[in-house]
């Protein structure tokens, strides 16, 4: 069963909280997939991530589909696909994105805006899909300090 962490934003951005979690993850070791919701968010998630801090460099990549070889040497792949082309062991859904496949996954982190109720909703269901299938669930919410909080 694969480790599934729920974050869920309420005082921060998407943009602001996602590069600190992509770094930790890193640093554990592996390769990381986000899987986007659309097109959109996928490529303003690419365009921030290049110059989300000053003194840091986050490497990564776009999955452009099929055939991209580039994608499967990349650390962290920022996708579409179910199934991510660098073989990550650390998925993360974010904005609202179907769940991607498992095989292979150890970690599930999904990623939610706590002001959209469409992405309340999605993680909701998400949530529950996850549970029935048996996979370790934890929940987490920002503080007014925008420190995570176990809550679940």
């Amino acid at each position: 069963m694969v480790e599934v962490l729920f974050y869920h934003l309420t005082e921060s951005r998407l943009d602001d909280a996602l590069p600190i979690l992509l770094e930790k993850s890193l640093d554990r070791g592996g390769r990381v997939s986000v899987h986007a919701d659309s097109e959109e968010r996928r490529d303003a998630l690419d365009a921030h991530l290049w110059v989300f801090r000053d003194d840091s460099f986050l490497p990564h990549g776009i999955d452009r589909g099929e055939g991209d070889a580039n994608a499967a040497r990349q650390p962290v792949l920022l996708t579409m696909a179910v199934q991510p082309a660098n073989g990550a062991t650390v998925r993360f859904a974010v904005g609202g994105a179907a769940i991607p496949a498992l095989e292979g996954c150890e970690r599930l982190v999904v990623m939610f805006d706590g002001h959209d109720a469409a992405q309340l909703q999605a993680a909701r269901e998400q949530w529950k899909t996850l549970k029935r299938e048996g996979h370790t669930l934890t929940y987490w919410q920002q503080s007014e300090d925008r420190r995570w909080q176990r809550k679940a």
